[in-house]
This record gives C-alpha cells, sequence and structure tokens, in this order.
C-alpha cells in the first residue's frame, strides 16, 4: 500500500527510510487495533485527519511482510513502500479511492525494508464513525506470486463463493460493514437493532472462519461488493 495521503511525489527509491516524513499521532483506541491485530493478513490504519494521512496502527502480519517495524511505520504515510519501479497510474487509482472515500483494490509493485520488490494487492477501504464521518482507513496487503499471474483473480472467485454461503440478511450486514460503516450505522440503514447486527456479524465471522473484521471488509471488497 502507498500514497493513502496529499498527491505529493512518491520518492521513488525504494530504500529503507525513503520519505521519512513523519507526524505526531496519539495511540488509537482498542477497537482500532481489533480491526487488524489478529488478523494474519498484512494490515493498518491510517487517519485522514492527520496532515498527511499518516499510519496510527500496524499488525505484526505487516511488519512480517515488509520487514518494517511498528515504530518506524506509525506516523509516516505509507508511501514509503514504493520504490521506482512502482507503476503511477495504480498509485493514482489508490489516492482516487481516498479522495472519494470509496474502496479500492490493486495489484501494484511495491518495495520490502531491504528493498526487495514485490507485487502487492493492495486494499484500502473507508471507515466510518455512526454519524457516517469519515475516521480511518483500513489498508490490507497480499502478497502475489509472480509465478501465479491469476492469483488475484483466484482470490476474487474464491471471495464471491465464499460469500455464496451467507443468508440474504447476513450479505446485507457484510455489505454495509464493508462500506466502512459501524454497527450503529448499518442497524440505522436496515431498520435492526444494534444487538441484531452485532449477531449477523458474528454469524458471518464464523461462517466465513475470520479473525478480524479487517478480513471481512477484505472478502468484501475482493468478492466485488
Amino acid at each position: 500500500m502507498l500514497d493513502m495521503g496529499q498527491d505529493r511525489p512518491i520518492d521513488g527509491s525504494g530504500a529503507p527510510g525513503a520519505d521519512d516524513t513523519r507526524v505526531e499521532v496519539q495511540p488509537p483506541a482498542q477497537w482500532v487495533l481489533d480491526l487488524i491485530e489478529a488478523s494474519p493478513i498484512a494490515s493498518v490504519v491510517s487517519d485522514p485527519r492527520l496532515a498527511d494521512n499518516p499510519l496510527i496502527a500496524i499488525n505484526q502480519a505487516f511488519t512480517d511482510l515488509t520487514g518494517y517495524s511498528e515504530e518506524e511505520c506509525v506516523g509516516r504515510n505509507c508511501r514509503f513502500l514504493a520504490g521506482s519501479g512502482t507503476e503511477p497510474w495504480l498509485t493514482d487509482k489508490i489516492r482516487q479511492g481516498v479522495r472519494e472515500h470509496k474502496p479500492v483494490l490493486v495489484e501494484i509493485l511495491n518495495y520490502k525494508k531491504d528493498g526487495t520488490p514485490f507485487r502487492n494487492a493492495v486494499l484500502v477501504a473507508p471507515i466510518y464513525d455512526d454519524d457516517d464521518e469519515l475516521l480511518y482507513f483500513l489498508g490490507s496487503q497480499v502478497e502475489v506470486d509472480d509465478d501465479q499471474p491469476n492469483m488475484g483473480m483466484a482470490r476474487r472467485e474464491r471471495a464471491a463463493e465464499m460469500l455464496k454461503t451467507l443468508s440474504p440478511r447476513q450479505l446485507e450486514v457484510t455489505t454495509l460493514v464493508a462500506s466502512g460503516l459501524r454497527n450503529k450505522e448499518v442497524a440505522a440503514r436496515l431498520g435492526l437493532s444494534e444487538k441484531t447486527v452485532k449477531m449477523h456479524r458474528g454469524l458471518v465471522m464464523e461462517k466465513l472462519n475470520l479473525k478480524t473484521s479487517a478480513d471481512l471488509v477484505r472478502i468484501a471488497v475482493e468478492a466485488g461488493i
């Protein structure tokens, strides 16, 4: 993932520490950490209300994938994953999704801390508060093997098949969760109680064998909803 902030130039070096612009951030609330901590998928959360949309949380899977520690990431825009081979048209697609507050999924060339390039299936999705105001962006990354050029399509097909197992109500809840809404707003949109929404979310997570809300959002976006 990269450049979830303003339309600033990308450093392009792909070297560790490139574009070390950093802002001070406050520790996020526990519910924000809960979005990503247990996920086996590399995931981050950024705060668009702060200058340059810096990362405020990353999980261990992100460190394992990229080689960057939490201390090296928090307070920085995720553009440090960009490098000389990063496709600018895909960067623009991510920026457009951020500007329009819409989920976006692209496969883009990124770089690990040691300079190793990798094909990255990047998801960026908004997260709203109960008053429908933008709070954060959720980002997740999956390394795509160059020897498996159809891996992205295979993931999309798998995600679509997984969602076919859901009931119509569960699919409605999943669709609204994937759009970034929290339980209160989902309940209001569907005319349900928050308790019922939480029940449906729990059933969906159990049925799809998912650990975190970040994983649920990723599956939904990969499936095209």
